[in-house]
Protein backbone atom coordinates (compact mmCIF):
# COMPACT_ATOMS: atom_id res chain seq x y z
CA UNK A 1 0.00 0.00 0.00
CA UNK A 2 1.71 3.40 -0.59
CA UNK A 3 2.30 5.20 1.84
CA UNK A 4 1.67 9.37 2.23
CA UNK A 5 4.58 11.76 3.07
CA UNK A 6 4.53 11.60 7.30
CA UNK A 7 3.26 14.91 8.76
CA UNK A 8 6.70 14.62 11.42
CA UNK A 9 8.68 13.57 8.95
CA UNK A 10 8.37 16.70 7.19
CA UNK A 11 8.43 18.30 10.26
CA UNK A 12 11.89 17.45 10.66
CA UNK A 13 12.90 17.94 6.79
CA UNK A 14 11.45 21.22 6.66
CA UNK A 15 13.78 22.63 10.19
CA UNK A 16 16.98 21.16 8.77
CA UNK A 17 15.92 23.08 5.59
CA UNK A 18 15.30 26.40 7.67
CA UNK A 19 18.71 25.78 9.64
CA UNK A 20 20.80 25.50 6.65
CA UNK A 21 19.49 27.99 4.41
CA UNK A 22 20.12 30.10 8.13
CA UNK A 23 23.88 29.16 7.64
CA UNK A 24 24.52 30.02 3.78
CA UNK A 25 22.05 32.57 2.82
CA UNK A 26 22.05 35.48 5.69
CA UNK A 27 25.44 35.30 7.20
CA UNK A 28 25.34 39.12 7.79
CA UNK A 29 22.78 38.54 10.78
CA UNK A 30 24.80 38.05 13.83
CA UNK A 31 24.21 34.40 15.48
CA UNK A 32 22.31 34.87 18.60
CA UNK A 33 19.78 37.62 15.96
CA UNK A 34 20.28 34.25 13.34
CA UNK A 35 19.30 31.29 15.56
CA UNK A 36 16.28 33.12 16.84
CA UNK A 37 15.30 33.63 13.72
CA UNK A 38 15.56 29.98 13.11
CA UNK A 39 13.92 28.48 15.79
CA UNK A 40 11.01 31.27 15.53
CA UNK A 41 10.37 29.72 11.95
CA UNK A 42 10.79 26.39 12.90
CA UNK A 43 7.79 26.75 15.55
CA UNK A 44 5.42 27.97 13.42
CA UNK A 45 6.05 25.37 10.59
CA UNK A 46 5.37 23.00 13.54
CA UNK A 47 2.01 24.57 14.65
CA UNK A 48 1.20 25.36 11.58
CA UNK A 49 1.38 21.56 10.85
CA UNK A 50 0.58 20.24 14.14
CA UNK A 51 -2.83 22.57 13.30
CA UNK A 52 -3.70 20.53 10.26
CA UNK A 53 -2.85 16.79 12.36
CA UNK A 54 -5.37 18.19 15.14
CA UNK A 55 -7.70 19.34 12.16
CA UNK A 56 -8.11 15.81 11.55
CA UNK A 57 -9.89 15.11 14.32
CA UNK A 58 -12.81 16.51 16.60
CA UNK A 59 -13.03 17.48 20.20
CA UNK A 60 -14.89 15.80 22.80
CA UNK A 61 -17.43 18.33 23.64
CA UNK A 62 -20.10 18.57 25.51
CA UNK A 63 -22.59 15.81 26.18
CA UNK A 64 -26.28 16.28 24.94
CA UNK A 65 -28.83 15.67 27.40
CA UNK A 66 -32.42 14.52 27.18
CA UNK A 67 -34.55 17.66 28.02
CA UNK A 68 -37.13 15.04 30.03
CA UNK A 69 -33.96 13.84 32.01
CA UNK A 70 -31.99 16.77 33.40
CA UNK A 71 -28.62 15.67 35.36
CA UNK A 72 -29.61 16.71 38.73
CA UNK A 73 -27.86 15.39 42.27
CA UNK A 74 -29.99 13.29 43.36
CA UNK A 75 -31.00 11.83 39.83
CA UNK A 76 -27.24 11.16 39.63
CA UNK A 77 -27.39 9.94 43.07
CA UNK A 78 -30.55 7.42 42.52
CA UNK A 79 -28.73 5.83 39.29
CA UNK A 80 -25.51 5.18 41.33
CA UNK A 81 -27.51 3.36 44.39
CA UNK A 82 -29.61 1.30 41.93
CA UNK A 83 -26.17 0.48 39.13
CA UNK A 84 -24.63 -0.80 42.42
CA UNK A 85 -27.83 -2.65 43.76
CA UNK A 86 -28.12 -6.61 43.05
CA UNK A 87 -31.53 -6.41 44.12
CA UNK A 88 -32.21 -5.48 40.46
CA UNK A 89 -31.42 -8.86 39.30
CA UNK A 90 -34.41 -11.69 39.86
CA UNK A 91 -32.79 -13.95 42.29
CA UNK A 92 -31.02 -10.68 43.94
CA UNK A 93 -27.11 -11.30 42.97
CA UNK A 94 -26.37 -9.35 40.22
CA UNK A 95 -25.90 -5.64 39.73
CA UNK A 96 -25.28 -3.53 36.78
CA UNK A 97 -21.47 -3.30 38.16
CA UNK A 98 -21.51 -7.17 38.04
CA UNK A 99 -20.76 -6.59 34.43
CA UNK A 100 -19.77 -2.95 34.70
CA UNK A 101 -17.16 -3.05 37.23
CA UNK A 102 -15.16 0.39 37.67
CA UNK A 103 -11.73 -1.29 38.34
CA UNK A 104 -11.85 -3.05 34.82
CA UNK A 105 -12.81 0.41 32.48
CA UNK A 106 -16.46 -0.46 33.46
CA UNK A 107 -16.33 -3.91 31.53
CA UNK A 108 -15.96 -6.92 33.25
CA UNK A 109 -12.81 -8.33 31.97
CA UNK A 110 -13.81 -11.52 30.45
CA UNK A 111 -14.26 -12.35 26.30
CA UNK A 112 -17.91 -12.75 27.45
CA UNK A 113 -20.38 -11.53 30.08
CA UNK A 114 -21.79 -14.05 32.54
CA UNK A 115 -24.85 -13.50 33.63
CA UNK A 116 -27.75 -15.07 35.60
CA UNK A 117 -27.03 -18.31 37.06
CA UNK A 118 -23.77 -18.41 35.15
CA UNK A 119 -25.29 -18.35 32.11
CA UNK A 120 -22.51 -17.36 29.47
CA UNK A 121 -23.49 -14.69 27.10
CA UNK A 122 -22.97 -14.09 23.38
CA UNK A 123 -21.14 -10.53 23.59
CA UNK A 124 -18.53 -8.80 24.95
CA UNK A 125 -19.63 -6.63 28.01
CA UNK A 126 -19.34 -3.04 26.34
CA UNK A 127 -18.18 0.26 29.05
CA UNK A 128 -20.47 2.79 29.74
CA UNK A 129 -16.84 4.91 29.71
CA UNK A 130 -18.85 8.02 27.40
CA UNK A 131 -21.72 5.92 26.49
CA UNK A 132 -23.39 9.10 26.56
CA UNK A 133 -22.69 10.67 23.43
CA UNK A 134 -23.75 7.41 21.54
CA UNK A 135 -26.78 7.92 19.28
CA UNK A 136 -27.33 3.99 19.51
CA UNK A 137 -26.23 1.55 22.20
CA UNK A 138 -25.27 -2.12 22.31
CA UNK A 139 -22.96 -3.73 19.80
CA UNK A 140 -26.30 -4.49 17.35
CA UNK A 141 -27.68 -0.57 18.11
CA UNK A 142 -31.03 -2.43 19.24
CA UNK A 143 -31.52 1.06 21.96
CA UNK A 144 -31.29 4.12 20.57
CA UNK A 145 -31.21 6.58 23.91
CA UNK A 146 -29.39 5.35 27.05
CA UNK A 147 -32.44 5.15 29.16
CA UNK A 148 -33.83 2.21 26.61
CA UNK A 149 -30.40 0.87 27.17
CA UNK A 150 -30.28 0.80 31.05
CA UNK A 151 -32.98 -1.01 31.49
CA UNK A 152 -32.27 -3.92 28.52
CA UNK A 153 -30.44 -5.64 30.81
CA UNK A 154 -32.32 -5.99 33.67
CA UNK A 155 -35.26 -7.81 31.97
CA UNK A 156 -33.21 -9.83 29.78
CA UNK A 157 -33.37 -13.49 30.35
CA UNK A 158 -29.79 -14.05 30.07
CA UNK A 159 -28.47 -10.82 32.21
CA UNK A 160 -30.28 -10.10 35.05
CA UNK A 161 -34.03 -11.73 34.64
CA UNK A 162 -35.87 -9.02 36.20
CA UNK A 163 -39.28 -8.40 35.16
CA UNK A 164 -39.67 -4.53 35.42
CA UNK A 165 -42.68 -4.56 36.60
CA UNK A 166 -41.76 -6.41 39.55
CA UNK A 167 -39.26 -4.24 40.20
CA UNK A 168 -41.19 -1.23 40.79
CA UNK A 169 -43.17 -3.12 43.66
CA UNK A 170 -39.83 -4.13 44.96
CA UNK A 171 -38.63 -0.83 44.89
CA UNK A 172 -41.86 1.01 45.91
CA UNK A 173 -41.62 -1.50 48.99
CA UNK A 174 -38.00 -0.34 50.10
CA UNK A 175 -38.63 3.07 52.10
CA UNK A 176 -35.33 4.81 51.37
CA UNK A 177 -36.22 4.14 47.21
CA UNK A 178 -39.51 6.24 47.73
CA UNK A 179 -37.35 9.16 49.55
CA UNK A 180 -35.01 9.01 46.79
CA UNK A 181 -37.36 8.79 43.66
CA UNK A 182 -39.45 10.97 45.24
CA UNK A 183 -36.52 13.70 45.20
CA UNK A 184 -35.09 12.95 42.15
CA UNK A 185 -38.28 13.28 40.00
CA UNK A 186 -41.05 14.52 42.81
CA UNK A 187 -42.72 11.03 41.35
CA UNK A 188 -42.96 7.27 42.72
CA UNK A 189 -40.79 4.42 41.19
CA UNK A 190 -41.74 4.10 37.77
CA UNK A 191 -40.22 1.89 35.33
CA UNK A 192 -39.55 5.02 33.48
CA UNK A 193 -37.50 6.71 36.41
CA UNK A 194 -35.30 3.49 36.95
CA UNK A 195 -34.08 4.33 33.36
CA UNK A 196 -33.89 7.88 33.68
CA UNK A 197 -31.92 7.42 36.70
CA UNK A 198 -29.33 4.91 35.58
CA UNK A 199 -28.63 6.92 32.58
CA UNK A 200 -28.14 10.03 34.05
CA UNK A 201 -25.40 8.31 36.56
CA UNK A 202 -23.92 6.41 33.04
CA UNK A 203 -23.48 10.11 31.61
CA UNK A 204 -21.28 11.31 34.46
CA UNK A 205 -18.80 8.25 33.54
CA UNK A 206 -16.91 9.90 30.94
CA UNK A 207 -13.08 10.17 30.23
CA UNK A 208 -12.42 13.72 28.64
CA UNK A 209 -8.85 14.80 29.92
CA UNK A 210 -6.57 12.69 27.97
CA UNK A 211 -2.95 13.97 26.17
CA UNK A 212 -5.33 13.32 23.05
CA UNK A 213 -7.70 16.32 24.39
CA UNK A 214 -4.81 18.27 25.63
CA UNK A 215 -3.31 18.15 21.59
CA UNK A 216 -6.81 19.05 20.17
CA UNK A 217 -6.82 22.30 22.85
CA UNK A 218 -3.97 23.70 21.16
CA UNK A 219 -1.01 22.29 23.49
CA UNK A 220 1.03 20.50 20.86
CA UNK A 221 3.73 19.28 23.93
CA UNK A 222 1.15 16.61 25.61
CA UNK A 223 1.93 14.22 22.85
CA UNK A 224 4.94 12.71 22.23
CA UNK A 225 6.81 11.78 19.08
CA UNK A 226 6.05 8.40 18.92
CA UNK A 227 2.51 9.60 19.78
CA UNK A 228 2.20 11.87 16.95
CA UNK A 229 3.24 9.66 14.38
CA UNK A 230 0.38 7.34 15.27
CA UNK A 231 -2.24 9.89 15.41
CA UNK A 232 -1.28 10.48 11.51
CA UNK A 233 -1.35 7.20 11.04
CA UNK A 234 -4.67 7.12 12.71
CA UNK A 235 -5.57 9.65 10.52
CA UNK A 236 -3.93 8.63 7.21
CA UNK A 237 -2.54 4.88 5.90
CA UNK A 238 -4.07 3.03 8.97
CA UNK A 239 -7.55 4.25 8.21
CA UNK A 240 -8.77 3.72 11.63
CA UNK A 241 -10.49 7.10 11.26
CA UNK A 242 -12.78 6.13 8.34
CA UNK A 243 -14.71 4.54 11.20
CA UNK A 244 -13.26 5.79 14.35
CA UNK A 245 -14.15 9.23 13.79
CA UNK A 246 -16.21 11.87 15.16
CA UNK A 247 -15.86 13.52 18.70
CA UNK A 248 -16.18 9.70 20.43
CA UNK A 249 -13.99 8.31 17.67
CA UNK A 250 -16.59 6.19 16.64
CA UNK A 251 -18.73 7.02 13.44
CA UNK A 252 -21.75 5.57 15.50
CA UNK A 253 -22.68 3.04 12.66
CA UNK A 254 -22.06 -0.58 12.11
CA UNK A 255 -19.56 -2.40 10.29
CA UNK A 256 -18.50 -6.03 9.30
CA UNK A 257 -14.78 -6.39 10.37
CA UNK A 258 -14.42 -9.92 8.77
CA UNK A 259 -14.79 -11.96 12.23
CA UNK A 260 -16.81 -15.25 11.89
CA UNK A 261 -17.83 -15.97 14.80
CA UNK A 262 -21.58 -17.16 14.00
CA UNK A 263 -22.68 -13.50 15.23
CA UNK A 264 -25.38 -12.14 12.72
CA UNK A 265 -24.71 -8.98 14.81
CA UNK A 266 -27.53 -5.95 13.58
CA UNK A 267 -28.97 -8.52 11.35
CA UNK A 268 -30.89 -10.04 14.00
CA UNK A 269 -32.33 -6.07 15.03
CA UNK A 270 -33.13 -5.13 11.31
CA UNK A 271 -33.11 -8.89 9.14
CA UNK A 272 -31.46 -6.61 6.43
CA UNK A 273 -29.06 -9.02 4.57
CA UNK A 274 -26.30 -6.26 4.61
CA UNK A 275 -26.67 -6.46 8.11
CA UNK A 276 -24.85 -9.51 8.68
CA UNK A 277 -22.03 -10.08 11.11
CA UNK A 278 -22.54 -5.96 11.42
CA UNK A 279 -21.37 -4.86 14.60
CA UNK A 280 -21.10 -0.78 15.97
CA UNK A 281 -18.31 1.07 16.08
CA UNK A 282 -17.12 1.11 19.55
CA UNK A 283 -15.40 4.74 21.10
CA UNK A 284 -11.73 4.71 22.21
CA UNK A 285 -11.50 6.92 24.63
CA UNK A 286 -10.34 4.61 27.99
CA UNK A 287 -9.49 1.74 25.55
CA UNK A 288 -6.01 0.87 27.64
CA UNK A 289 -8.75 -0.26 30.59
CA UNK A 290 -10.97 -2.18 29.19
CA UNK A 291 -9.66 -5.35 27.61
CA UNK A 292 -10.28 -7.88 26.01
CA UNK A 293 -11.59 -6.71 22.46
CA UNK A 294 -14.16 -6.96 19.75
CA UNK A 295 -17.97 -8.02 20.23
CA UNK A 296 -16.46 -11.59 20.95
CA UNK A 297 -13.80 -10.60 23.55
CA UNK A 298 -11.71 -13.00 20.84
CA UNK A 299 -8.15 -10.50 21.45
CA UNK A 300 -6.77 -9.58 24.44
CA UNK A 301 -4.74 -7.12 23.83
CA UNK A 302 -3.89 -3.70 21.74
CA UNK A 303 -1.13 -5.28 20.30
CA UNK A 304 -3.50 -8.24 18.68
CA UNK A 305 -6.02 -5.47 17.65
CA UNK A 306 -3.52 -3.54 15.81
CA UNK A 307 -2.04 -6.95 14.15
CA UNK A 308 -5.78 -8.06 12.94
CA UNK A 309 -6.44 -4.65 11.13
CA UNK A 310 -3.03 -4.95 9.89
CA UNK A 311 -3.91 -8.07 8.36
CA UNK A 312 -7.30 -7.04 6.87
CA UNK A 313 -9.38 -9.07 9.06
CA UNK A 314 -10.83 -12.62 8.74
CA UNK A 315 -13.14 -13.23 5.95
CA UNK A 316 -16.71 -13.33 6.82
CA UNK A 317 -18.95 -12.74 3.43
CA UNK A 318 -20.05 -9.23 4.59
CA UNK A 319 -16.85 -7.91 5.05
CA UNK A 320 -16.37 -4.30 4.53
CA UNK A 321 -14.67 -3.14 1.84
CA UNK A 322 -12.96 -0.94 4.59
CA UNK A 323 -11.01 -4.00 5.56
CA UNK A 324 -7.48 -4.40 3.63
CA UNK A 325 -4.14 -5.31 4.42
CA UNK A 326 -1.86 -2.43 5.83
CA UNK A 327 1.69 -4.20 6.00
CA UNK A 328 2.81 -1.99 8.49
CA UNK A 329 6.01 -1.99 9.75
CA UNK A 330 6.75 -2.84 13.49
CA UNK A 331 7.94 0.61 14.30
CA UNK A 332 4.18 2.21 13.03
CA UNK A 333 2.52 -0.85 14.98
CA UNK A 334 3.84 0.42 17.99
CA UNK A 335 3.39 3.99 17.36
CA UNK A 336 -0.24 3.27 16.19
CA UNK A 337 -0.56 1.63 20.08
CA UNK A 338 1.33 4.46 21.78
CA UNK A 339 -1.12 6.79 20.31
CA UNK A 340 -3.89 4.40 21.62
CA UNK A 341 -2.95 4.64 25.05
CA UNK A 342 -2.54 7.89 24.72
CA UNK A 343 -6.40 8.43 24.50
CA UNK A 344 -7.04 6.29 27.59
CA UNK A 345 -6.91 8.87 30.15
CA UNK A 346 -7.44 7.69 33.71
CA UNK A 347 -10.59 5.64 34.31
CA UNK A 348 -13.48 7.60 36.48
CA UNK A 349 -13.89 6.46 39.73
CA UNK A 350 -16.88 5.94 41.59
CA UNK A 351 -17.46 5.38 45.55
CA UNK A 352 -19.67 2.51 46.00
CA UNK A 353 -22.91 3.69 47.92
CA UNK A 354 -24.75 2.59 50.77
CA UNK A 355 -27.66 1.21 49.94
CA UNK A 356 -31.21 1.40 51.45
CA UNK A 357 -32.09 -1.00 53.87
CA UNK A 358 -35.41 -3.26 53.02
Amino acid sequence: MKKKAGLITSFAVITTLLIACGDTEDASLPTEEADGAENNGAETVHDDSYEELASMYQPLGNMEIPEDNPMTDETIELGKTMFFDPRLSGDDSLSCASCHIPALGYGDGKPVFEGFEGVEGPRNTPTIINSGYYTSLFWDGRADSLEAQALGPIESPIEMNQDLDELVVQLAAIDGYVDMFEEAFDDEVTVENIGKALAAFQRTIVIDDTPFDHFLAGDYSALTEEELKGMELFAGDAGCISCHSGPNLSDDSFHNIGMETGDEGRYEVTGDEADKGVFRTPGLYGIAHRSPYMHNGSLETLEEVIDYYDHGGDDHPNKSALMEELNLTEEEKEALHAFLMALSGESPHVDVPALPED
